[in-house]
């Protein structure tokens, strides 16, 4: 059984902390059913279902702690796998930044689960690959993709009386579709909650079309271009820049957000006015668990309002230390945006170019969050509102820092897959200024 119900995992949970003898004792108990289809060359190649759970235990005696895990349940396993976390703390030196477990906390429940997505079946998965392959087919290309769904449940609990449970799923799938001889290539992903939000044979004609439409591009000279980026695009680079809004990192000097002569740039502009990004657990579209993996409780924060930075995430052992409230790890970033498709943006602008998405993402400078990377699957070249043609891909180097104020206009949100960043993502398709292409790459 790979789903334990509330009652069940408190159970186990409950045994776990009564257990210890350890100054304090948290426990999580996580696991689900996840299920798979993979397919390429227009053939299904692989599909399967995987179970598992797992408890995680961490003690402490004054500052020292231990961890272990187990994946059984009874009670000779559980009070193994105490008395294991127990003998580590007892061997490890002094945490100095050690954190007493948090005390009792109350949450609110978020949508993270879907009935549709937890009930899907062999056969589903199957029609997702067959829906993507058999237009494929038709027209003369090649299809490679996969399809991930999987029901899961996380529940938390501590000596100090904390105690939280609850269920999620989700489903992702990417296609990559191609020419037969492999000068074009398209591609589409989607990640939703519910199942019933994803359309393989609607959505494959996405990455058809650009397959089709990119072969034979054309080369183009570096340099700094208007570009439209669909939001699968965009979200590589601005996933990236998110991991530097940590107070500490910009208390010491360490991140782009560190403010000259000491401390850090919390309500200074740093972006241009149109730039509002936040997080929100209880969000309809990108829902996620109402704590962080400490059972902080995640509340809606303004990251950035109106281009000024308006939060930075404080650790508990840093918010202390610096007389701040320690903030929760965001579980989702949205940014928002204006009502127009990534194709209206494109009708308005008079020349610049179309980029699909961004690959292969690697920092170059973490002082002004330079990034390089490559675009692919299909790159295009527009004029007087229009795509003209075909373009070969670039590698780019770029910091979101600049990019974040060289906008002409965001467009309407969406939801990217999971393969873009760790966190749930809300983001818009974007027309910016002077966009950096450094040289050319031959491939698709």
């Amino acid at each position: 059984m790979s789903i334990y119900t509330e009652a069940e995992a408190k159970a186990i949970l409950d045994k776990v902390i009564a257990l210890s003898t350890a100054d304090e004792c948290t426990a999580t108990l996580g696991g689900g059913t996840s299920g798979n289809i993979r397919f390429a060359l227009n053939n299904v190649s692989t599909s399967g279902i995987v179970d598992d759970v797992e408890l995680g235990v961490s003690v402490a005696f004054g500052k020292r702690v231990g961890t272990a895990t187990i994946n059984a349940f009874d009670d000779a396993s559980l009070e193994r796998v105490v008395r294991r976390a127990e003998d580590l703390a007892k061997l490890a030196p002094e945490n100095p930044e050690f954190m007493p477990a948090i005390g009792k906390q109350s949450y609110t429940a978020t949508s993270t689960f879907s009935a549709a997505t937890a009930a899907i079946t062999p056969e589903q998965r199957a029609q997702v690959a067959a829906d993507s392959i058999a237009p494929c087919r038709e027209a003369g290309l090649v299809a490679a993709g996969f399809l991930e769904d999987g029901q899961s449940f996380t529940a938390i609990a501590n000596s100090n009386g904390n105690f939280a449970y609850q269920t999620s799923t989700s489903a992702d799938y990417t296609c990559t579709v191609r020419t037969e001889d492999g000068r074009g290539s398209g591609w589409v992903g989607r990640n939703v909650t519910d199942i019933g939000g994803l359309d393989a044979s609607r959505d494959v004609g996405i990455a058809i079309r650009k397959a089709r439409e990119s072969v034979d591009a054309k080369a183009l000279e570096p340099g700094k271009y208007t570009v439209v980026l669909e939001p699968h695009a965009a979200a590589g680079l601005i996933s990236f820049m998110m991991y530097f809004f940590d107070a500490r990192q910009a208390d010491e000097g360490r991140s782009f957000l560190s403010k000259k002569g000491g401390g850090n740039k919390i309500g200074e502009q740093v972006y241009d006015p149109q730039v509002n990004i936040w997080a929100d657990p209880g969000n309809a579209d990108v829902p996620v668990l109402p704590w962080d993996d400490e059972g902080q409780p995640r509340k809606r924060m303004p990251v950035i309002e109106n281009g000024k930075v308006a939060n930075m995430l404080y650790s508990r052992y840093w918010a202390q230390q610096q007389g701040r409230e320690a903030v929760a790890m965001p579980g989702n970033l949205i940014m928002s945006g204006g009502t127009k498709s990534t194709a209206d943006l494109v009708r308005e602008t008079e020349r610049g170019i179309l980029v699909t998405r961004t690959w292969y993402i690697r920092m170059v400078d973490p002082q002004t969050v330079l990034l390089t990377g490559l675009t692919r699957d299909g790159t295009f070249y527009i004029e007087n509102g229009q795509i003209r043609y075909p373009i070969k891909n670039f590698r780019f180097n770029e910091s979101p820092v600049i990019m974040l104020n060289n906008i002409d206009e965001l467009g309407k949100p969406v939801r990217v897959s999971g393969d873009e960043s760790n966190f749930a993502m809300m983001i818009p398709p974007m027309r910016l200024r002077d966009f950096t292409f450094t040289s050319l790459s031959d491939a698709v």
